[in-house]
């Protein structure tokens, strides 16, 4: 099975009414940031979504909320 895009994986869960969950890496990739900046993010409260095994997704939408929460804040 070939690995989807975030935009297909959208488009694939938008009918069911669901968003997908995006890996740390992603995470990174979107906003620019390295793995310590977003460590610290969840050290601060950030929303994380736990998977088994120790894994962790976030969810863009509570992710956003929450940098503009911290932001207004700061």
């Amino acid at each position: 099975m070939a690995t989807k895009s975030l935009t297909q994986r959208a488009e694939i869960l938008a009918p069911l009414g669901l968003t997908p969950l995006l890996r740390q890496s992603e995470l990174e990739a979107l906003y620019g940031v390295s793995d310590w900046t977003v460590n610290q993010w969840v050290q601060r409260g950030c929303p994380v979504e736990r998977t088994p095994f120790r894994g962790r997704r976030f969810d863009l939408a509570r992710v956003r909320e929450w940098i503009q929460a911290d932001t207004s804040a700061a």
